[in-house]
């Protein structure tokens, strides 16, 4: 399972031209982009969940724990494409929807069981994501 973290003053996903899920405006906050492979289960998804609710990026070396800060969870498979041969990406790291879907959901329950307030996008949904990077950061992780 990969986590794409990216510190935001404002982040919002929408399916059909619909904000589904949202950070708002000047409140700073993580966009969680989610990828989940073959061998991932409810014990990592929980792990980062923790990993991310405490992880030190936020202003002030805050964490979300730390600040209540909001966090948009958005499914993201494409996290484990394989560029290594050709121009085009390989997607086969990538878990079949059907297990990835109540992974990423898994995750984000974690972090709302944590005391996060969480927004999300919709799984296997074509979504349009805006955001603001603040600083900028973007973490990678990973177990």
């Amino acid at each position: 399972m990969r986590v794409l973290v990216q510190r935001v003053t404002s982040a919002s996903v929408s399916v059909d031209g619909k904000v589904v899920g949202a950070i708002q405006p000047g409140r700073q906050g993580l966009l969680a982009l989610v990828g989940v492979t073959h061998n991932d289960g409810p014990d990592q998804a929980r792990r980062l969940a923790e990993k991310l609710w405490n992880l030190r990026i936020l202003s002030d070396e805050k964490s979300a724990a730390d600040v209540d800060a909001p966090i948009l969870v958005i499914s993201q498979f494409t996290l484990y494409a394989d560029t290594a041969k050709g121009r085009r990406p390989s997607w086969n790291a990538a878990a079949p929807g059907t297990v990835a879907e109540p992974l990423v959901a898994s995750f984000a329950d974690a972090l709302v069981q944590l005391g996060a307030i969480v927004e999300t996008g919709v799984f296997g949904a074509h979504m349009q994501v805006e955001l603001v990077n603040d600083g900028p950061v973007t973490v990678l992780l990973e177990l």
